[in-house]
Formats: structure tokens, C-alpha cells, sequence
């Protein structure tokens, strides 16, 4: 059991299946950070919940990044943290355009409400950054 939890949680790993499961935490933190912010400006300061979830989502990648690169993944492909956090950010500005639409269609359009909807888009976009970031950014050496 205890090397179970060691594999999970403590190891540096490569795989794709542990990793993914970190990243769900890693996730899950980033979502609070996301989800809280993104209440507390549309509901407490009366902010537009496009405009809100902006702000909330780039409060939610900072927070994803700086976890997904102490726990989650192991091998860089870029050795300048600038740069690999430039396109780690590139890859979430395209989770937020995609978080944005989906809100959009799915409070707009078919009148969900806008914390249901966030739901859903924290879902799909949860997978695109994960492999995107897999793949583009820390990707096992060969």
C-alpha cells in the first residue's frame, strides 16, 4: 500500500496514467483558485462573468503551472522557464478561448446557468491543457 501511495503521489513518474492523476489535483486546486475568483467578481463585485472568468482563469493557469511543474511532470523540453512558461500560457490562452466559447454557447445560447456552464468547460478544458501540455512541453525524453 505504501509503495502505491509512493508511485502516486511522491515519485517522480512518466506515466501518462499517474501523471494524469496528479493533474487532477494539480487541476482541482487551479479549478478552486478559477471557480472562486470567478464567484466572488461576478457575484460580490458585479463584474460580467465573461470578463470574471477571464480573470479568473489566468489566476488558475499561474496556480496550474506552479504545481504542474514541482509534482506533475518531470522532463522539460524547454530550458528557459520563461519560454516554457510562455507557451504553457499559450496552450491555456487557447483552454480559455475554449472555456469562453463553451460558457458562452452553453449560457447564451441554451441558457445554462453560468456556474453549471464553467463546470462544463473546466471539464473539456481540463483535457486539452493536460495532453497539449503533455506533449508540446514535458514530453519523456527519447
Amino acid at each position: 500500500m505504501r509503495n502505491l501511495f509512493n508511485k502516486l503521489f511522491k515519485e517522480e513518474t512518466e506515466n501518462t496514467l499517474i501523471q494524469l492523476f496528479r493533474y487532477g489535483f494539480v487541476g482541482g486546486a487551479a479549478f478552486l483558485v478559477d471557480y472562486g475568483v470567478l464567484v466572488l467578481l461576478t457575484e460580490v463585485f458585479g463584474m460580467h462573468y465573461l470578463l470574471s472568468a477571464t480573470i479568473s482563469f489566468i489566476l488558475g493557469l499561474i496556480t496550474n503551472y506552479l504545481l504542474s511543474v514541482v509534482w506533475v511532470f518531470n522532463n522539460r523540453t524547454l530550458g528557459n522557464r520563461w519560454a516554457e512558461f510562455t507557451v504553457f500560457a499559450i496552450i491555456g490562452v487557447i483552454g480559455l478561448g475554449l472555456n469562453a466559447l463553451i460558457m458562452y454557447v452553453c449560457t447564451d445560447k441554451m441558457g445554462i446557468h453560468y456556474m453549471i456552464s464553467k463546470i462544463i468547460s473546466t471539464v473539456i478544458v481540463f483535457f486539452w491543457n493536460f495532453f497539449a501540455r503533455k506533449i508540446v512541453l514535458f514530453k519523456a525524453k527519447s
